[in-house]
């Protein structure tokens, strides 16, 4: 079931994603259709508003999937930046798990820190990961899909 023009729909990159439950808890408050959209089988809540979208394991095919299908009214969780590129493009706000929303201001340093960042690691000046998720980052999160809903529900889309 694909949303409709004016509704409100969250397509989740949840390979890696740590903010599934509190997804699921929000989009029940709000009446919101859900994609959750990985490589390989992923245990969803058995609800009607929940959709769990497997995709073959081919190269970027869950974000491929995912950018193919948004549009303004479509709330993307995901922490791949250059997924979230293409979703700004497409009109669709994007949040990283934790709360940082990407937006067109912000994309363009997004990807040159990624960039960057590779580099380093690539070149062995860089051998640790991102920090640990924490409560504060779940809090964050909350906060931003929440502001992201009610911003679309006041630019008139529907749950």
């Amino acid at each position: 079931m694909e949303p409709g023009r004016n509704t409100i729909a969250i397509y989740v990159d949840a390979d890696a994603c740590p903010v599934k439950p509190e997804i699921y808890r929000v989009a029940e408050r709000y009446r919101l259709k859900v994609f959750v959209v990985a490589n390989s089988f992923m245990a969803v809540p058995r609800e009607s508003w929940i959709e769990r979208v497997v995709v073959s394991d081919g190269f970027d095919a869950a974000d491929n999937w995912i950018a193919e299908r948004v549009s303004r009214g479509a709330i993307v969780v995901t922490s791949d930046i250059p997924l979230a590129d293409r979703c700004i493009k497409a009109g669709a706000d994007v949040i990283g798990p934790t709360g940082k929303p990407f937006t067109e201001a912000s994309i363009g340093m997004a990807l040159a820190t990624r960039d960057m960042m590779e580099d380093l690691r690539a070149a062995g000046a860089v051998t640790g990961g991102p920090k640990p998720f924490s409560q504060k980052d779940r809090s964050a999160f909350l906060q931003a899909l929440d502001l992201a809903i009610q911003r679309l529900k006041r630019a008139g889309f529907s749950g």
